[in-house]
């Protein structure tokens, strides 16, 4: 096949209509007109002699030719993103992008003080922070789509062989009460006094709710006797609920302090139980790793990190990074480390 039967264009139409559910949105989402990307699938349909969309529904679905070629055509604009990063880096971070990713937690509350951070030494670097599950932010890292990201959940078992996991710090799970609760006068509360609480709480399908019952069970805490009074869809609100004395909560430490501060909540201590989970580093050893993430991870991830974090498999990683082109041959980014 002397020439490709189809552009990079087409292939980012194609995924926008596969994300989108139909021609017209994914039209709007690349700012090109319906028939235009009408236009654009019919010339791919005609020069691959396949149909790529079952056309008789109300969403496009695609066939099982439009799913390969779905599959590979992601693959091909993930490396086309990589290169334009790998180029912008021959600037020395007078450019350039920083992708990092995050679960809700630490995406809301850690993260933005860390970006912070990083933009006061780096300001002509442009940062981006994706907040998604840490399901589809594993994913994303495992896809080359985020340089790097830090979850509170557990890692998709079939991803375990492609991402580097390295535990990176203790975020401390607090319990809030009303601060004219009558709990907040005691200096300490026992277990069994959960039981007679109210509480507010995510809802029972979400990755936080499960992780933080996960980590109350590690702690010999039955969250199955607790008493929901209402499930709620962010840590904004249930922090507003609790403050307007609804009820209680475990929430992250992290998402407090400035409540605390204020003195709108309280946090109760429970005699003998501290009750902690693990956030974790996440990122793909064998992407590219741009100049701006090696200076992130050098220069920021430590100063939030647990006493004496080890970087030695992070900086390992960042001295032998396999780039794999499109033609199957490989070359080393050494990075400094």
């Amino acid at each position: 096949m002397s020439d490709l039967p189809f552009t990079l264009d087409q292939l980012r139409i194609l995924k926008a209509i596969a994300q989108e559910g139909s021609f017209k949105r994914a039209a709007d989402s690349l700012y090109v007109s319906q028939p235009a990307v009408s236009l654009q699938v019919q010339n791919l349909e005609r020069q691959l002699d396949v149909p790529l969309f079952d056309r008789g529904g109300r969403r496009a679905q695609l066939t099982e030719a439009g799913h390969l070629l779905l599959s590979y055509g992601e693959k091909i604009l993930s490396l086309c993103q990589e290169t334009c990063r790998a180029i912008e880096d021959l600037q020395n971070l007078q450019g350039g992008t920083l992708i990092v990713g995050a679960s809700q937690t630490t995406g809301t509350y850690l993260l933005p003080r860390m970006i912070g951070m990083f933009r006061q030494k780096y300001p002509d670097v442009a940062v981006q922070l994706h907040v998604h599950s840490t399901r589809r932010t594993a994913w994303s890292v495992a896809n080359g789509q985020v340089d790097l990201a830090i979850i509170g959940g557990e890692i998709p078992g079939e991803l375990s062989e492609s991402l580097e996991v390295i535990p990176y710090a203790e975020d401390e799970l607090a319990l809030i009460l009303p601060i004219f609760h009558p709990f907040a006068k005691l200096e300490k509360i026992h277990k069994e006094d959960l039981y007679k609480l109210q509480f507010i709480a995510l809802d029972s399908q979400s990755t936080i709710r499960k992780v933080i019952d996960q980590v109350l069970s590690r702690c010999e805490i039955d969250t199955r006797r607790f008493k929901i009074e209402m499930e709620l869809n962010s840590i904004e609100a249930i922090k507003n609920a609790v403050q307007s004395g609804l009820g209680a909560a475990f929430v992250s430490t992290s998402a407090i302090a400035k409540e605390l501060q204020m003195g709108v909540l309280h946090c109760a201590n429970i005699e003998g139980v501290v009750v902690k989970r693990t956030l974790w580093l996440i990122f793909n050893p064998n992407r590219y790793r741009s100049k701006a993430a090696e200076a992130f991870s050098r220069e920021i991830l430590p100063q939030f990190a647990n006493p004496g974090w080890n970087q030695d498999v992070l900086i390992l990683a960042q001295k032998n990074i396999v780039i794999n082109t499109l033609d199957g041959a490989t070359a080393i980014s050494s990075g400094e480390g």
